[in-house]
């Protein structure tokens, strides 16, 4: 049985983009620099999967305020492009508790 594409998100590209997250049942808010079309993100308080109402491209830091912090590790157990690849979907790789790039 062929899967139907379903458009769950308003992001319909192929990278990964800036998502912003609201879970219905708790309203828990977030952000997160690992959005993807059609991948939802489980919601740490209720372990709903919750899909993106806005996404962005990702845009390059402008200041080191904006930057991502590589030392806070990707919560790969809610992010539902993680779970569907089976390993991280950033590119990095847990080593030795410290994340760091693939080589």
């Amino acid at each position: 049985k062929e899967r139907k594409e379903e458009k769950l998100d308003p992001y319909q590209g192929k990278n990964r983009c800036f998502g912003y997250f609201k879970c219905p049942n708790c309203n828990k808010r977030w952000m997160s620099g690992n959005s993807w079309a059609n991948t939802g993100q489980e919601c740490k308080r209720c372990k709903l999967m919750v899909y993106p109402y806005k996404q962005k491209p990702l845009e390059k830091a402008e200041s080191d305020e904006e930057k991502i912090n590589v030392e806070i590790p990707h919560p790969e157990e809610l992010c539902g492009k993680c779970m569907e690849l089976g390993v991280p979907c950033n590119g990095r790789e847990q080593r030795g508790g410290r994340r760091s790039y693939r080589p």
